[in-house]
């Protein structure tokens, strides 16, 4: 039986100031790959913080409203082409990034102190309403990014292949996972369409939500993949 692939870490240009492609051509181009499902998950701290288009001083709800657009889009393109699309975000501390999913934009818009919550209490927050977290890329370095800094405590999975990361960095991040029993994840943090190469999740059944998802990756239904797309 053919597995299903979901892409589990892409950036909308509507709701990452670092993406260059639309919400609606990001979705169609998994669609063109085969995927049974792609997660959006833009940068929520940068965004609700002014790095976009919305001002950091604008009505929280607004911000919000302005951040899921990506989303929102990716979803209208989904259900006309038969593909899946799950909600989630990328959340910053130190340089370190982290993928959310498991709740909804009606949670955003109820919680308009989330950027003054430590990063502690934004796991814990989340933890207990049900969300997920995973830490992304725990390995990187970039000319802005000096420090790794690891939050095992805090997070529910770790992203072990990223697509747009060094093997080394991955063979990190995979020996992190294994070190702390995490369970294991693979996304391309795609920003920009077509790669060289990109990575997922496959799973035996296709998925009923992003809820199913999270199960899968917790009760190991999920493999990790990369393939070459040059």
């Amino acid at each position: 039986m053919q597995a299903h692939k979901y892409e589990t870490h892409t950036h909308t240009s509507e709701g990452s100031k670092c993406s260059h492609i639309s919400a609606a051509d990001l979705v169609e181009l998994y669609w063109e790959h085969g995927y049974s499902g792609v997660c959006i998950t833009d940068h929520l701290d940068y965004f609700l913080k002014g790095w976009a288009w919305v001002p950091a001083d604008a009505p929280w709800a607004e911000r919000v409203e302005q951040f899921c657009k990506g989303y929102e889009n990716a979803l209208v393109a989904g259900k006309r082409l038969g593909i899946d699309v799950f909600f989630g975000w990328e959340y910053t501390e130190r340089g370190a990034h982290f993928v959310t999913f498991g709740l909804d934009k009606q949670w955003l818009l109820d919680h308009p102190n989330l950027l003054e919550l430590s990063f502690h209490e934004y796991c814990t927050l989340v933890h207990s309403d049900g969300g997920f977290i995973i830490h992304a890329h725990p390995f990187r370095l970039e000319e802005w990014i000096s420090e790794i800094c690891l939050f095992p405590k805090d997070v529910d999975a770790v992203e072990v292949i990223n697509a747009c990361r060094t093997d080394f960095q991955n063979r990190l991040a995979d020996q992190y996972a294994d070190n702390f029993g995490l369970p294991k994840v693979a996304g391309s943090d795609n920003h920009f369409g077509p790669l060289e190469r990109l990575a997922g999740i496959e799973v035996a059944r296709r998925l009923a939500g992003v809820n199913d998802m999270i199960n899968a990756i917790k009760s190991g239904q999920v493999e990790c993949f990369v393939e070459s797309r040059s």
